[in-house]
């Protein structure tokens, strides 16, 4: 008897009542293909794509990459003792000013140079 009454109950329903869960899954998988258009769209405008050497065209460059391991870092284990500790403010003390003696407000703090990304061992084009 319950599964009449359901049965009845259904065919009572408008074709809008029926159907909205699979009109709402569809609209949400239309709207996540549109973002993802959108996304690849200022990938690929923003120049970013030509930078993204995990691409398949660019395995032929990818050994040409160097690595810098120039970052002299405080290790991730060891004993912490005074030593330690003195030796982590050394390390951290000169990148704290660095990072906080730039003017937050000024024209220049999105600059290579504030940011670190300059090449000491480019040529000047001064």
């Amino acid at each position: 008897m319950i599964e009449e009454q359901l049965v009845a109950e259904a065919h009572g329903l408008s074709r809008w009542e029926r159907h909205k869960f699979m009109l709402l899954v569809g609209l949400t998988i239309a709207t996540a293909l549109f973002l993802v258009w959108i996304a690849l769209g200022l990938y690929n405008s923003s120049g970013a794509a030509q930078l993204d050497l995990s691409r398949p065209g660019y395995k032929s460059v990818q050994s040409q990459v160097t690595k810098d391991d120039t970052f002299n870092g405080y290790p991730s284990t060891g004993a912490m003792n005074k030593a330690a500790l003195d030796q982590f403010r050394g390390l951290y003390a000169p990148r704290a000013t660095q990072a906080t003696g730039v003017d937050s407000f000024g024209g220049d703090v999105m600059s290579d140079q504030a940011l670190g990304l300059d090449d000491p061992s480019a040529p000047s084009t001064e």
